[in-house]
């Protein structure tokens, strides 16, 4: 099989549709794992900047390639105003939660996989796979390695459900920051007759947890349901 296209840095036909390709599979990788954490930005949101920022590096190089009797065309123009205009994108996944800011690490992968697009545009084919691997090494093995030695406790799922379609969850955090434990993201979902409300929050749970105490605090709460805490992931 002739792979000697990979290397040619002329814009044609094969070679837009294998970086097309390549982006939306690397992208669709570092998404998987974001995914799988249950972000907002997951993985069609990574796919689709991967393969965008891999679009517009591509009209980047085409355009001079082209217009070559231009001199002023500037191949990197397009691609320096994807890497400042993707900020605004990581800036969506960025929240605060009580004291606690979250998405710092979404918003990161963000700005990382539209930098895999680029490259893969660009025809820097080992550089994009090579970062991919290293990302999703460091966000799923490099990540249980640091909350095992400097966390020192469990992340677990945490679900409470009201009987209420309004509920007060300054109060929910109140009762967490008290038992020490640490909430890393939150989600509140309504029924469709907007009667119930269920909360579910991923929480790092301290190794000395009383459960009986926070189970009993938490069923204090106006209008509380049922509560579980999940099993590690």
């Amino acid at each position: 099989m002739d792979l000697s296209f990979l290397s040619l840095t002329e814009i044609n036909t094969s070679s837009i549709i294998v970086r097309l390709l390549l982006s939306t599979l690397l992208g669709g990788l570092l998404g998987w794992e974001r995914e799988s954490r249950r972000q907002n930005a997951g993985l069609r949101t990574h796919m689709i900047i991967s393969v965008g920022s891999c679009l517009l590096m591509l009209i980047s190089i085409y355009i001079p390639q082209t217009f070559s009797e231009y001199r002023n065309v500037d191949p990197g123009r397009i691609a320096a105003q994807v890497v400042s205009g993707i900020g605004f994108l990581g800036a969506g996944a960025i929240f605060r939660l009580g004291g606690n800011t979250h998405g710092l690490t979404t918003a990161a992968t963000i700005w990382a996989v539209a930098a895999v697009g680029l490259a893969t545009g660009a025809g820097m084919y080992e550089a994009a796979i090579i970062v991919t691997l290293l990302l999703l090494f460091v966000l799923s093995i490099l990540d249980k390695i640091g909350k095992r030695v400097f966390i020192g406790g469990a992340l677990k799922t945490l679900k409470i459900s009201f009987q209420s379609a309004k509920i007060e969850t300054s109060k929910v955090l109140s009762i967490l920051e008290e038992y020490e434990v640490i909430t890393k993201s939150i989600n509140v979902l309504q029924s469709r007759n907007k009667k119930n409300t269920k909360i579910m929050l991923y929480v790092i749970v301290p190794e000395n947890l009383n459960l009986k105490h926070f189970y009993k605090s938490l069923n204090e709460l106006e209008d509380v349901g049922q509560i579980s805490l999940g099993q590690d992931f």
